[in-house]
């Protein structure tokens, strides 16, 4: 009786031994090798059961930085005007053919004084027939610039002095703002201001001529 009961209590301790987990993993490699055993019979290749990359596959764009955008431009503010510009409602401007066939007229009346003889009728172009000679009261003056800043008006003055004349910078109203312009005269007549306008142009100083009530 005893050697049977301690059969039984040895066979009981030796089932007990063995874990369920040794149970389990040696289930899951059965599985396995009778999936491998079956896939090589039908031909297949062990590459196959490894992950296969994706020819299409693109890698993530990498961000792009947003793209600035340009501030606008600012308005650039003029430093010059024109000479319509600051010329007041009583000034217009000489044109130079006139100017120079009233320069003209006015020399060939000279002369003819000197000599006491008529002067010639043709002296003038005939597509420009000589202009009046001032009325009373008109003024002719030279501008020769019209600037925001008044260091450049008084540039434009010394540039000018050296050429032997004298200008005066003339401050004026335009859209509110102060302009500073450059002017010369007034002349006693035609022949004069074309002589001062002449020796501005020589040294390349932009100048025009006008004539004021």
């Amino acid at each position: 009786m005893a050697a049977r009961r301690g059969r039984k209590q040895a066979r009981r301790s030796g089932n007990r031994g063995v874990p369920g987990i040794v149970w389990a993993a040696g289930g899951v490699l059965v599985g396995l090798a009778i999936a491998g055993f079956v896939y090589f019979r039908s031909g297949g290749d062990v590459n196959d059961l490894l992950p296969q990359p994706n020819p299409q596959a693109r890698p993530p764009a990498a961000s792009e930085p947003p793209v600035a955008q340009d501030a606008p431009e600012p308005t650039p503010r003029r430093t010059r005007y024109d000479f319509y510009d600051v010329l007041r409602d009583n000034e217009v401007v000489f044109p130079d053919a006139e100017l120079e066939a009233q320069a003209a007229a006015e020399a060939d009346a000279r002369a003819a004084a000197t000599d006491g003889a008529t002067p010639p009728a043709d002296t003038a172009p005939e597509t420009t027939p000589p202009a009046p000679a001032p009325a009373a009261g008109q003024s002719l003056l030279i501008q020769a610039g019209a600037f925001r800043n008044a260091s450049d008006a008084e540039a434009r003055k010394a540039l000018i002095a050296m050429t032997g004349q004298i200008a005066r910078v003339e401050p004026v109203t335009v859209d509110g703002a102060t302009i500073y312009r450059v002017r010369l005269g007034p002349y006693p007549d035609a022949s004069s201001l074309a002589s001062a306008k002449a020796a501005l142009d020589g040294q390349g100083i932009e100048a025009v001529a006008i004539r004021a009530q």
